[in-house]
């Protein structure tokens, strides 16, 4: 049974459409013909992923997400997303875009990374913004639960 958990860290945060968040997920997994264990999306403030950004990778700087890819098999997803909510606010006002919209592009972009997509060069960051987009027009064609 695929399970996709959300917990806050250090703030006080709840996601809104946990169901339909749970099922696109799922969905996005299910057509890249991958099957979804566990994923545990955490959210948390800057300082808080400042220090795991240092602590794992060694990068003392602010970021939106840190991805940890937990699977130890193929075809299976299972990781933990912590995503900053400071970030995520702070981006969404410079991108001119509502704070839910700019959440929804975070949490898949960490999904994608969990599928094997990857942005270090430009050709991965142009293929994984075009994932992004496609994902978040399957999250608006799924009905509302």
């Amino acid at each position: 049974m695929p399970q996709i958990n959300f917990f806050s860290e250090d703030i006080d945060f709840t996601l809104s459409n946990k169901l339909k968040t749970r099922s696109w997920i799922k969905k996005v997994c299910q057509e890249e013909g991958v099957s979804v264990r566990e994923l545990n999306v955490i959210f948390c403030s800057d300082p808080y992923l400042r220090q795991l950004n240092k602590e794992y990778l060694q990068h003392d700087y602010f970021t939106d997400i840190v991805t940890f890819d937990n699977a130890e098999e193929e075809g299976v997803l299972e990781g933990d997303l912590f995503i900053s909510i400071d970030r995520i606010q702070e981006n969404s006002q410079d991108y001119a875009i509502s704070t839910d919209q700019e959440l929804r592009r975070v949490i898949i972009h960490g999904v994608l990374h969990l599928l094997g997509y990857g942005d270090k060069s430009e050709a991965e960051q142009t293929l994984m913004r075009q994932k992004e987009d496609a994902c978040l027009s399957l999250y608006a064609s799924l009905n509302q639960s």
